[in-house]
């Protein structure tokens, strides 16, 4: 439990953000031992891929979390909610961005949050292609390899670089939120997943807008683009929580967050 003593907390929070690391390690391991095999593959019932090894790499993290924490709870992608509303819950996607993954393009990674009372107060985006880290604690600077990570400031919203990880995933009634950023910014990414916050957190690109996330699809990014001086909500503007989804608007400078708010914001009106 956190309690009122900052040193107390930080003692747990150490702990904790240690214990996602070892997470993150047996992910990235599981991971590199099979990349550049084939993966038996099922499409779900929202006609999103699942393979084997998303299976495989959930199953084994909810091991180490129930023998190391069996308190508390696990919301993952690929099985069952347990305990979700304990004080900590664990938040898990063992392959984000699945279809990269089938198709070789690497920019898929694990995502692991952790949630204290419903808010996240640990984020890991783990990119094993890369052998990039991000790891962020909530009221900490953002670590990428261990080493501090900034977003860049960004003069005005005709000048940024937007990221997407997919204009497919939204629906037609929402598309003329993506079609104000993409009018008002200077470039566009697509295709990134979990990638493309990381390189938010790390001052490459300027604004990310996406939908259709579940939790286990945006519970880490908090900690991490706050931790880098940036800012990370939903579309009406809402801190990000357990019960959050589908949508998300980061930005690495605050001055852009605002803008791109009010163009997303006007735009659904």
């Amino acid at each position: 439990m956190l309690t009122n003593s900052n040193k107390s907390n930080d003692a747990i929070l150490d702990g904790l953000a240690s214990f996602a690391a070892v997470l993150a390690d047996e992910s990235r391991r599981m991971l590199l031992d099979v990349v550049a095999q084939d993966r038996a593959i099922e499409m779900k019932a929202d006609r999103s891929f699942v393979t084997d090894m998303d299976l495989a790499i959930e199953m084994r993290l909810r091991e180490l979390i129930a023998d190391a924490h069996p308190d508390h709870g696990v919301v993952g992608e690929e099985q069952d909610a347990s305990d979700p509303d304990a004080e900590f819950v664990w938040v898990l996607d063992p392959i984000d961005g699945t279809a990269p993954f089938i198709a070789g393009m690497p920019v898929f990674g694990t995502l692991i949050a952790l949630m204290h009372r419903g808010k996240p107060v640990i984020g890991i985006i783990d990119h094993p292609s890369g052998s990039n880290r991000w790891t962020g604690i909530a009221g900490r600077p953002t670590l990428l390899n261990g080493n501090p990570c900034r977003t860049r400031g960004c003069a005005d919203i005709g000048s940024a670089i937007l990221s997407v990880c997919n204009p497919d995933f939204f629906h037609p009634s929402e598309y003329p939120a993506l079609d104000a950023l993409r009018e008002a910014t200077a470039w566009r990414i697509y295709g990134g997943a979990c990638l493309s916050f990381g390189l938010l957190a790390s001052g490459r690109t300027d604004v990310h807008i996406d939908t259709q996330f579940k939790i286990h699809d945006l519970a880490p990014y908090t900690p991490i683009i706050e931790g880098a001086g940036g800012v990370v909500t939903d579309w009406d503007g809402q801190p990000l929580t357990l019960s959050s989804g589908p949508r998300i608007l980061a930005a690495g400078d605050p001055a852009r967050h605002r803008d791109a708010l009010d163009l997303v914001q006007r735009a659904m009106r």
